[in-house]
């Protein structure tokens, strides 16, 4: 019997700035396309709008990014975690989000852990920083979504939960 080991703090931080330099590449990419849109309408070439698509547009752009950028990031979270249990970031560093109870990883349940990333975040990153000090380096989105992150072995297939009812990981 081997026991389980965890996915530490460190690795997972890494993972985590991968996933978020992915996410910006291409929010980046929606930036320059809606600013090539918009400074080639004739919106943007008013002759009452001097400084074109900032000119009284500034607060709606600013919201309206903010919340494109919160729903890519729901659902690059959501949709990686629920199907695979890995995104890129965790594929590249060898680790895997697992339900606690052994039951299969669902996208409701990486919903809900998304949702308790921005919990984890609200006061001063704290729920992040839970995971340096939590012995199943479990943080406040992972105690939220009943979830761990465990370390991937190569032979490992990708969607094989190895957490038995008893909460022991066996290989």
């Amino acid at each position: 019997m081997i026991s389980h080991r965890y996915g530490g703090f460190w690795r997972r931080g890494w993972a985590l700035l991968i996933d978020k330099f992915i996410l910006n590449i291409i929010y980046l990419i929606l930036i320059i396309l809606e600013l090539r849109i918009f400074s080639s309408s004739s919106y943007a070439r008013h002759p009452d709008l001097p400084a074109g698509i900032w000119s009284g547009m500034g607060s709606r752009f600013l919201l309206g990014h903010c919340l494109i950028s919160l729903i890519m990031s729901m659902a690059y979270f959501t949709y990686f975690h629920g199907a695979t249990g890995q995104t890129p970031g965790k594929i590249l560093l060898k680790l895997r989000v697992v339900v606690t109870t052994g039951k299969k990883l669902t996208y409701g349940i990486a919903f809900l852990r998304w949702i308790g990333c921005i919990i984890s975040s609200l006061p001063l990153f704290l729920g992040f920083l839970w995971v340096a000090f939590d012995g199943r380096k479990q943080g406040w989105h992972d105690k939220i979504a009943g979830t761990v992150v465990e370390l991937v072995n190569d032979e490992d297939p990708p969607t094989k939960n190895t957490l038995t009812s008893r909460g022991i990981f066996y290989r």
